[in-house]
């Protein structure tokens, strides 16, 4: 019995380590993202963790289950009435999405814009080294200036002000 259970965990790929042979790769762990409510300032990391889990762990699947997926954790507040407003659309057959990278891009469209980048300009002007590492403000400084609007001249000024 015990011999049969390792069999089947082995043709699985579970323990023995043996299976697959030697081109198998070892098993990662991804986080899954944070529920979305519907925050301007969260929208970018949300797009973010879905685009990665989806990459590491969801490359089989169909675009429609990829797409529940992400709605899945479209949850609370506005984000949750968008989210029916689309399965809606889905299951009506009003919009289909080709790739999982329309959706977010529609979640991007819909609760980021303007807002978004005023959330990202606010937090870059809060930002001081305190007693960071220069590198760990530097990464905390180039972290906050992406999608903050600034650039060039504005941006070299607030890093100096900072």
């Amino acid at each position: 019995m015990q011999a049969q259970i390792q069999a089947l965990l082995v043709a699985q790929g579970g323990a023995g380590g043996e299976a697959g042979g030697p081109n198998m790769r070892p098993h990662m762990e991804v986080a899954k993202p944070a529920i979305f409510n519907g925050e301007a300032g969260k929208v970018g990391g949300f797009i973010t963790a879905c685009r990665l889990f989806v990459r590491m762990k969801m490359r089989g699947n169909t675009v429609e289950e990829q797409v529940q997926w992400v709605l899945s954790y479209v949850q609370e507040g506005s984000a949750d009435v968008w989210k029916e407003n689309v399965m809606e659309e889905l299951e009506a057959g009003e919009i289909e999405y080709e790739i999982v990278e329309e959706l977010l891009t529609s979640l991007r469209k819909e609760f980021g814009g303007g807002e978004e980048e005023s959330v990202k300009a606010a937090e870059l002007r809060k930002i001081e080294q305190e007693e960071k590492s220069m590198e760990e403000f530097v990464q905390e400084f180039k972290r906050a200036a992406r999608g903050s609007g600034y650039e060039g001249r504005p941006l070299m000024e607030e890093f100096r002000g900072s």
